[in-house]
């Protein structure tokens, strides 16, 4: 059986490997029976045993971004200014929004919209040489 990561054993499995602990099989040798690490087999049983459960948990997932919900307000506030820091556009956040992020969410959030943050220089280039 192949490991699928992020994803429960079906429940066949599950009740195959209950069955055989009632049987009175060992954790490991269930484990090695069935293809699965020891520590599933423990904790499948010791949650039956606790809360009578037998059914795999729905898996939540990651939880969406702080700031997906403010997207809009953020391509609003970039476009009214370009040259804005990541620091100035997150103190913004907090400010105006009320939602406290790191600075890379605030990069990520960027890049997911395709805005670029390009600081132009401050002087013109040198006549005589490149620098």
């Amino acid at each position: 059986m192949a490991w699928r990561q992020g994803l429960p054993y079906g429940q066949d499995l599950r009740d195959r490997v209950l069955a055989a602990r009632d049987a009175g099989q060992s954790v490991r040798g269930v484990a090695e029976r069935f293809s699965v690490s020891p520590s599933y087999v423990a904790k499948a049983d010791r949650r039956r045993r606790r809360t009578g459960e037998r059914r795999a948990r729905r898996s939540s997932g990651r939880p969406p971004a702080k700031i997906v919900a403010h997207l809009p307000a953020l391509t609003e506030r970039v476009a009214a200014q370009p040259d804005a820091t990541l620091a100035e556009l997150r103190g913004w956040l907090l400010a105006e929004c009320g939602v406290s992020v790191g600075l890379v969410t605030v990069w990520r959030a960027l890049k997911r919209l395709g805005v670029t943050l390009k600081k132009s220089k401050s002087e013109p280039p040198s006549r005589t040489a490149p620098m």
